[in-house]
């Protein structure tokens, strides 16, 4: 049975931050299931008309970026090869994109080459285009479309892990287990304040929104290094008792690991999944992976 969708025309100003400045394109919206430990969320820049396909009206979106379909992902296995979409210039010469290898065996390489960083994720894991976005969105927000937090260049795993018609009326809301990937911390003072401030943006937006009394996180985020040896913070959020209700409402878990690329500039790379269900993925797994973030060449966007 085919899934029926709606369509609408965004049109979102640039925010007083350029964390995510990367265009929209086509979204498909479903719920995750993070707190905010400001008042009011962020609202990123995004300054181009979209066209946001919606799957219902919750609370996450993956959006692809230039057209592309999500499925052409820059993925590699321990045999393959990934390397960020399009070239530079330098001196007015073309240059070669930067080749990345998984660093563990048989995974897939994820780049950002916006903010110049990469890891790895599982083989079962889906890797989108270098230039799609995944986030949440404030379902109390005048304009469902208004974020909550995004980020760049994610993958995400078992995207159609729980599929349901939460308002009745046709439309296939679509909740993946979890998701990663790197966004700016463009106006950061250190990288303790962007993990904390991020990680809960992430369960709260996934999964408690409204409600912010249901998360505990690191309010001082600790020191972590990746085995590449970048040096930063990390700092986790868990949700209990989320007021959610719900074929596919669970509790939500993130980490948020803050550090610097190589032109200096602070960046964030998070990871959210739901909590207390079967399929959760293990903390021992999420480390791991954050074990992989490494840089990759030179950032294109600042």
């Amino acid at each position: 049975m085919p899934i029926a969708q709606r369509t609408t025309t965004v049109v979102e100003q640039p925010g007083p931050e350029s964390q995510n400045q990367e265009p929209f394109g086509q979204v498909r919206r479903t719920r995750s299931g993070a707190l905010s430990p400001v008042g009011a969320p962020q609202i990123i820049a995004v300054a181009a008309a979209t066209t946001v396909t919606v799957v219902s009206g919750v609370t996450a979106f993956w959006a692809l970026g230039d057209g592309g379909n999500v499925n052409a992902s820059a993925s590699a296995s321990s045999s393959a090869v990934a390397s960020a979409s399009g070239e530079s210039r330098v001196g007015g010469l073309e240059r070669p994109p930067v080749l990345e290898r998984p660093t563990v065996r048989g995974w897939k390489v994820v780049i950002n080459p916006k903010w110049g960083t990469a890891f790895d994720v599982p083989p079962d894991w889906e890797v989108g285009p270098p230039d799609s976005l995944i986030g949440f969105t404030d379902d109390g927000a005048e304009d469902s479309t208004t974020p909550i937090i995004l980020m760049s260049a994610p993958a995400r795993l078992k995207k159609d892990w729980c599929i349901s018609d939460e308002g009745k009326d046709g439309l296939m809301d679509y909740t993946w287990l979890a998701a990663a990937g790197t966004k700016g911390a463009i106006g950061g003072k250190s990288t303790g304040e962007i993990a904390s401030f991020q990680v809960v943006q992430w369960v709260y937006g996934g999964y408690t929104q409204p409600d912010k009394k249901s998360i505990t996180y690191d309010k001082v985020a600790k020191p972590y290094t990746t085995e590449s040896g970048i040096r930063g913070s990390i700092a986790w959020a868990r949700s209990k008792g989320t007021p959610q209700r719900g074929p596919c409402a669970s509790d939500g878990k993130a980490i948020t690991f803050g550090f610097k690329n190589s032109a200096g500039a602070f960046v964030a790379w998070s990871l959210y999944c739901a909590r207390g269900v079967k399929d959760e993925l293990p903390d021992s797994t999420i480390m791991k992976i954050l074990s992989t973030v490494r840089l990759h060449g030179d950032p294109t966007g600042s």
